[in-house]
């Protein structure tokens, strides 16, 4: 696979209606999973080394992105969702890769603006439920 541009990496938020809109301004985004293992080391575990219990890892994914808002429709989408709590259904885009959807809930809204720039944001959001993979 050919290297990617990073702004092919894209975020977006079920509208609540017709579908799915791109959060503008966006300069940067990561997606991150994790699998918190389970372990079972007990007194009788072989050399006293870690056990970890096969498929009963506890699976999340965070998001984050950070920008500048551009676009009022997806600002109005991110504010109403952190401020009444919400959990939407997310998709991100990963180029020649494929999509991640599902739910989340934004656990972080950060605002921050220098007296010479532009107002910017960064957010948080972690998974809250089942999340699907389709390829691209």
């Amino acid at each position: 696979m050919a290297a990617q541009k990073g702004k092919d990496l894209l975020l977006k938020v079920d509208d609540g209606g017709t579908g799915f809109i791109t959060v503008a301004g966006l300069r940067a985004r990561t997606l991150a999973f994790n699998a918190q293992s389970v372990d079972i080391t007990n007194q009788d575990s072989a050399g006293q080394w870690r056990e970890l219990l096969a498929g009963a890892s506890v699976r999340t994914a965070r998001v984050t992105g950070s920008g500048i808002f551009k676009d009022a429709t997806s600002d109005a989408q991110i504010r109403t969702a952190f401020f009444n709590g919400v959990i939407k259904t997310w998709q991100m885009i990963i180029p020649d890769f494929g999509m991640i959807q599902g739910p989340f809930q934004i656990v972080t809204l950060e605002f921050t603006g220098r007296h010479d720039g532009e107002v910017a944001f960064d957010l948080s959001l972690e998974s809250a439920g089942d999340l699907a993979f389709t390829a691209i």
